[in-house]
């Protein structure tokens, strides 16, 4: 997407992320996910940290969590009272801390924001370059649709007496990616528009950056609460070890 970068998804979405993407991820099992993976008091990396809906309740529950992200509006909508989490600005791929973690987590879709097949492999790397041997990483992603087609489609997301909120997407699977926007009309704030964009991969390609990585899948899930995944799950969590070597 054309002037599309690594600050506009965060940009556009904080003031409403909150609100629309409250139950994209099940909060309350990701927490127990995360705690008993890092154990007790265990340190977690959380990549693209946003406003700090996952991040805020590890700390509460006594993990030390690190969050990253590269938009400052997001950043700025994390409550950092707790001592236990640390935000900082940054890239998921170059600017990890330079610290040792008893896990790393990349929430929904997360992962796939890293625009190209290049900076997902090295994203893999950094991660395990931060994580204790016998450390995990743990992955949340949709599993993409084969046979979704090419081209574009709108929709409509909301639909109110004072407001609109259309989605548009381009979907190219030669590429393995779509994009799109949101655009939002309201009687008195006139246009906005809320551009993302994602580089998808599926579960086997993960695995294969995974264990370029030096990292083992010892995991896979439908979702945070453990479905058990099968040739119809359309979304996984996977769960990568760092081995001991």
């Amino acid at each position: 997407m054309r002037g599309y970068d690594s600050n506009s998804y965060g940009d556009a979405f904080a003031d409403v992320y909150d609100d629309w993407y409250a139950e994209v991820t099940d909060v309350a099992a990701t927490v127990t996910k995360m705690s008993a993976l890092a154990g007790p008091g265990g340190s977690v990396l959380e990549l693209g940290v946003g406003t700090g809906r996952l991040a805020m309740p590890m700390a509460a529950a006594g993990l030390s969590v690190v969050g990253i992200d590269t938009s400052q509006a997001m950043l700025d909508r994390v409550d950092t009272s707790n001592a236990m989490l640390t935000v900082l600005r940054g890239d998921m791929v170059d600017d990890l801390p330079e610290q040792l973690f008893d896990a790393c987590l990349v929430a929904y879709n997360t992962i796939f924001n890293l625009l190209d097949d290049d900076a997902q492999h090295r994203c893999f790397r950094a991660v395990a370059k931060r994580l204790r041997p016998g450390g995990t990483f743990v992955v949340e992603a949709i599993v993409p649709d084969s046979e979704a087609p090419a081209g574009t489609d709108v929709s409509v997301r909301e639909l109110a007496a004072d407001r609109v909120v259309l989605s548009v997407s381009d979907h190219r699977p030669d590429e393995q990616s779509t994009s799109g926007q949101f655009v939002e009309f309201t009687e008195s704030g006139g246009v906005r528009l809320r551009p993302w964009s994602i580089r998808w991969a599926s579960p086997v390609q993960l695995d294969a950056m995974a264990h370029a990585a030096g990292l083992d899948l010892v995991e896979r899930v439908a979702d945070m609460s453990g479905t058990a995944f099968d040739d119809d799950s359309s979304h996984h969590v996977s769960v990568y070890r760092r081995t001991a070597s």
